[in-house]
């Protein structure tokens, strides 16, 4: 589950070392914010003990009913290997800012889910996980109004085009080329280990509508794409590190909703198995993700993710076409 946190871009090494290769800088902590998980942590609570509650009133049926779809989840397969793959995905977002999507989407197309499974169980996560995330860089000031309004529309739009097209194709015929994809995005994220970002003079931005619609776009096809294509680019361009992270992760919402409720009208709901297990592996990742980002460098990071990536599509490519 993809961590909601305040983008703060203080002087510090660590965000020296991410602003030189253009990522969006590490995210400090807010002690207002840790409250606040408090709370959350309290409502949670709340609800389970009323859920508990309510299921001991239930009537023998209802409680039956429950009690084997929970049976059948828990000893589902592919709902493990999803909780591994939301576990893995989650830490590489937790320590660098972006890759949740391409991450997730190719581990699931090597533990065999169809392209529009995978693409489509990721989007409905990411419903749940870019909401806080949203939430909180808008209360803490992130979201620069202007930006917000030229790539939601034309991210949105481009998505749904993702997702209609993804859904009208054969996912056997399809499944090359999205593997090729993600491979192609592995090796951009392994670049950015080498290649310094170039500072410009100019912050005047340019085809933003154009890079929004094919952000939508490549993320609804290929699983994950928005924040390696959008985000990166914006930056690349000057843009400020901390409004784009927290103006593009807002419209990421909006992005993962528009694409993931036209998954759920167009292929129905047969993947909720691969949504339930990512959304739970998730839930566990923030510690391991923050031991990686204070035990290695982002260089590190971005070379081990890179290489995974990259090996997993290139093995899953060569399985398809041998």
């Amino acid at each position: 589950m993809r961590t909601s946190r305040h983008t703060d871009v203080s002087d510090t090494p660590e965000n020296q070392e991410q602003l030189a290769i253009g990522l969006p800088p590490i995210e400090k902590k807010n002690t207002l914010f840790l409250v606040d998980r408090r709370y959350v942590l309290i409502t949670f609570l709340v609800l389970m003990s009323l859920l508990g509650y309510w299921f001991s009133q239930a009537d023998h049926h209802a409680r039956h009913t429950i009690a084997t779809s929970l049976a059948t989840l828990l000893s589902s397969e592919y709902f493990w290997l999803a909780v591994g793959v939301g576990l893995a995905a989650q830490i590489v977002d937790g320590a660098l800012g972006m890759a949740y999507g391409v991450t997730s989407n190719s581990f699931l197309l090597s533990i065999g889910a169809t392209p529009v499974a995978a693409s489509s169980a990721v989007h409905v996560a990411e419903i749940f996980t870019t909401a806080f995330s949203g939430v909180s860089h808008i209360r803490f000031g992130n979201v620069d109004k202007e930006l917000f309004k030229k790539i939601v529309i034309p991210g949105v739009v481009g998505g749904v085009i993702g997702v209609i097209f993804l859904t009208s194709i054969d996912g056997k015929l399809l499944k090359p080329y999205i593997t090729a994809y993600l491979l192609v995005m592995g090796i951009i994220i392994l670049r950015k280990a080498f290649k310094p970002r170039v500072e410009k003079s100019s912050h005047e931005l340019k085809h933003v509508r154009k890079l929004a619609v094919s952000g939508g776009f490549l993320d609804a096809v290929g699983g994950g794409g928005w924040g390696p294509v959008v985000t990166s680019s914006l930056i690349g361009q000057g843009n400020n590190p901390r409004k784009t992270i927290g103006t593009v992760n807002t419209a990421e919402f909006f992005v993962a909703l528009a694409t993931g409720t036209s998954f759920l009208l167009l292929s129905g709901v047969d993947h909720w198995i691969l949504v339930a297990g990512l959304v739970f592996g998730g839930l566990f990742a923030a510690p391991f993700a923050a031991y990686l980002t204070s035990r290695l460098s982002v260089r590190t990071l971005l070379i081990t993710v890179g290489l995974l990536i990259s090996t997993l599509s290139a093995f899953n490519l060569y399985k398809i076409l041998v």
